[in-house]
């Protein structure tokens, strides 16, 4: 079943190569979406895909990459709408 995630990840989470590795991750589950830094300090993940591999690629979300301290990991699940064809790093 596929689902959409909207993801937002809290604590030293910029700066650690965390979209990077995101990305790498979510391409690894098949996952589409993208990832971007937001001016607060958190990052945000777009994410559609099989449900059990979003739970994966939220359960690697509270851990990230070396270097990366989560404090908070919110999830809103919605209904996937097929709007990506990869996964991407957005700069806004």
């Amino acid at each position: 079943m596929l689902k959409r995630a909207n993801i937002t990840v809290y604590g030293q989470v910029q700066g650690v190569f965390y979209r990077s590795s995101t990305c790498r991750k979510a391409r690894e589950l098949n996952i589409v979406g993208w990832v971007r830094n937001k001016p607060d300090g958190s990052v945000k993940i777009i994410a559609e895909g099989e449900f059990d591999n979003l739970k994966r690629l939220i359960k690697w979300c509270h851990k990230g990459p070396g270097g990366a301290i989560t404090e908070k990991v919110e999830v809103e699940w919605e209904e996937a709408r097929g709007e990506f064809r990869d996964f991407e790093i957005r700069y806004e």
